[in-house]
């Protein structure tokens, strides 16, 4: 998802100083993106420095780790982690960075790989509201529903939030769908059906379309999915409270991961199902064609 962001900074006029773990794309370098040796030289050479990686961990590496994001930052500077990450582990990281002179924002994304091309994202935004309002244009370049939230920490946790739901969600919807096609119905029909009602969604109508269609190429892959889960379940487990759903949720990942599907999109997770239920959703015209 960096590569498409970090297209539409340099679309925006802004000067962009990249670094991957692998290779930079090709394409940003050839419409003007610097290619730096290190995640300290970024620092050295941006004002902002935005970080997009998979896990907790990982943020941390690029941070602090040799050569890294806080070896090259000069007070005054500002760090934006879009990673979806521990909002515990974000207030230390904030605390860190802010011990360097420098501020720090969390602003993790929802809207996939689809809303990074588009320019599309929803935006959770956690940190001191002087430097929000100095990173907003940025964040307008990536996205269109851009919300401060609270505090450092505050925008990862509604990241969990936003996980719990559509894990939750894509469930139902597998449920629905799962129940109209062994009934006997035409999922196709009943989820075009259900799209003028109150149960009508985002995931109804792009997952629900996935499951019918068995398109489960990613999107967002289930593994990244389980992580985003572990953390509301470790959450969960800190507050001393229940996510008996959320935990559903998770074990039908798992029980895709375990099938060789952690690379799939979410929206696999009806595979699950779809084993208990010894039957497959598919729709009737899918079904005369295999006929």
């Amino acid at each position: 998802m960096g590569r498409p962001m970090a297209g539409h900074l340099l679309a925006g006029g802004h000067e962009i100083y990249t670094h991957a773990r692998k290779a930079v794309p090709q394409d940003l370098l050839q419409k003007g993106a610097h290619d730096c040796r290190s995640n300290k030289e970024v620092a050295a050479q941006s004002e902002i420095v935005i970080t997009m990686v998979s896990d907790t961990p990982d943020v941390e590496e690029v941070l602090f780790g040799a050569n890294g994001v806080a070896e090259g930052l000069a007070r005054g500077k500002t760090v934006v982690d879009m990673s979806s990450i521990s909002p515990i582990a974000t207030k230390d990281f904030a605390q860190r960075i802010n011990k360097l002179g420098c501020e720090y924002l969390d602003a993790p994304v929802s809207g996939g790989e689809m809303g990074a091309k588009q320019a599309t994202l929803t935006i959770m935004v956690g940190g001191p509201e002087a430097i929000f309002a100095r990173v907003k244009p940025l964040f307008e370049l990536m996205g269109k529903n851009i919300t401060l939230v609270g505090g450092n920490g505050d925008g990862q946790t509604a990241k969990v939030a936003n996980q719990i739901i559509v894990a939750l969600t894509i469930e139902a919807v597998g449920e629905a769908l799962l129940f109209a096609s062994k009934a006997g119905a035409d999922p196709a029909k009943v989820r075009q059906a259900l799209m003028g009602g109150f149960a009508s969604s985002k995931i109804l109508e792009v997952h629900g379309e996935r499951m019918i269609n068995r398109t489960f190429n990613p999107g967002f892959r289930i593994e990244l999915h389980q992580k985003d889960l572990n953390l509301a379940l470790s959450g969960a487990r800190s507050l001393k409270m229940s996510l008996p759903n959320t935990a559903t949720c998770q074990e039908l990942f798992n029980a895709c991961a375990a099938h060789g599907g952690a690379a799939w999109d979410h929206s696999a997770m009806v595979k699950a199902l779809e084993g208990m239920a010894n039957h497959e959703v598919s729709s009737k015209t899918q079904q005369k064609t295999a006929g």
